[in-house]
């Protein structure tokens, strides 16, 4: 029986030799670091732009937009510029506080009959609306805004005790 034991007995293996580490990473890891790599090469904030295709589906498929906006900080005034190309001035409802500037407005949804299917649609139609809260407090009165050729300019100016003034530093 002994015998029996033995010839059933597995036989000893020499074991492969592994390298040792040489602190790199591990296959799928490598793979990781390489797509990382890729996405900071182009621009890992590219995917959080306004205008990037994520947004548009998670805002409704396209409808409406939001206004690129200038914002500059002067002495005695704020003056905020919009960017509305295809607005008209009629669609045009801006209201101001003390401390934020509202837009509002809406671009004709063009109804042609065209024919054949679209490509790519990328013209953004629809009512929008945008809020900017303000670098200092304005005198909400005095606001004086002008609409030309796809720009709205605001000039806001501050209230007395908002105004920039340079001091001496002794």
């Amino acid at each position: 029986m002994a015998k029996e034991m033995k010839a059933d007995a597995p036989k000893a293996v020499p074991a492969e030799q592994t390298p040792a580490p040489t602190g790199r990473t591990m296959g799928v890891f490598d793979d990781v670091d390489r797509f990382m790599d890729t996405v900071f090469e182009r621009g890992w904030m590219r995917p959080f732009r306004w205008e990037h295709p994520l947004w548009e589906r998670i805002a409704g498929g396209g409808e409406g937009r939001i206004p690129r906006v200038d914002l500059l900080e002067r002495d005695s005034d704020v003056l905020l510029r919009a960017e509305l190309p295809g607005v008209q001035r009629r669609d045009l409802d801006v209201s101001v506080t003390d401390a934020t500037v509202t837009i509002r407005g809406a671009t004709a949804s063009e109804k042609r009959a065209e024919e054949g299917a679209y490509f790519r649609s990328e013209i953004a139609r629809g009512a929008f609306s945008r809020t900017v809260s303000l670098p200092a407090k304005v005198d909400a009165d005095k606001a004086d805004a002008r609409f030309a050729d796809g720009i709205l300019e605001i000039t806001l100016p501050k209230v007395k005790e908002a105004r920039r003034r340079r001091i001496e530093v002794r």
